[in-house]
């Protein structure tokens, strides 16, 4: 068990080395204040990611990963104590970081539109750490694992794509088209493509189901997270 370095009552934003890192940090403030100064309390980087934000005038509170990235330049900006080393190369930098960082929520910006296989990497590691909760954001979409449940006050007619990364089941409230009688499984059924009626409310049966809304619904996504008290493993059966 990886002991983590990262600890706060806030949640807590975590910047990449892929792409789009700077309009979901425009989104994020305007929602949340500025990293610091509003909701989000520390800042993380994940290796390069430190790079983005010194030429952004942001100094990151902690820097977590292989450091193979990182600039030379942006190491001797930052202090050595909140540079966090890690020697391996089994898992990826968000993974390095996700699984030290405890905080109620993790925002991720800079790991979804690049490398494909890095994406699926970062899919992999939102199952893997379960308990550590995080809803990345990427160019058009955000993506989070479902939680046991969850409420997102959703406008009629917002996109809303379930795909399981395991056998998992599920039921909703407040979308078009039922999910209480799928067995959703990824080399059977998905879910991709749903729409809101409004409100919805999920519940989860395992940790194995993502959830993938528009952008615009990352506001609703952190409300809902806001409200939702039990993680994995969940206090109560489904």
């Amino acid at each position: 068990m990886i002991s983590p370095i990262v600890h706060d009552t806030s949640p807590v934003l975590l910047v990449g080395g892929g792409k789009h890192r700077k309009s979901a940090l425009t989104q994020l403030c305007g929602l949340l204040g500025a990293p610091g100064k509003g909701a989000c309390a520390q800042l993380v980087a994940a290796d390069s990611g430190a790079d983005f934000l010194l030429r952004r005038g942001l100094v990151p509170d902690w820097v977590i990963g292989d450091l193979d990235s990182i600039s030379a330049a942006a190491l001797t900006k930052l202090s050595a104590a909140r540079i966090h080393k890690v020697n391996e190369q089994e898992s990826t930098d968000f993974e390095k970081c996700l699984s030290r960082i405890a905080a109620p929520l993790v925002l991720g910006a800079g790991f979804l539109g690049g490398r494909l296989d890095h994406t699926l990497a970062a899919f992999h590691t939102l199952a893997a750490l379960a308990e550590r909760r995080c809803i990345l954001i990427g160019a058009r979409d955000i993506v989070f694992l479902a939680p046991p449940e969850i409420t997102l006050a959703l406008a009629p007619g917002t996109r809303v794509s379930l795909f399981p990364l395991g056998p998992v089941q599920a039921t909703a409230r407040g979308l078009r088209w039922p999910v209480e009688a799928l067995d959703f499984d990824p080399l059977q059924q998905i879910g991709t493509s749903n729409s809101a009626l409004g409100p919805v409310t999920l519940s989860c049966a395992a940790a194995r189901l993502l959830v993938i809304l528009p952008r615009s619904a990352l506001g609703p996504a952190l409300a809902g997270f806001s409200g939702c008290a039990a993680g994995w493993p969940p206090q109560t059966a489904l």
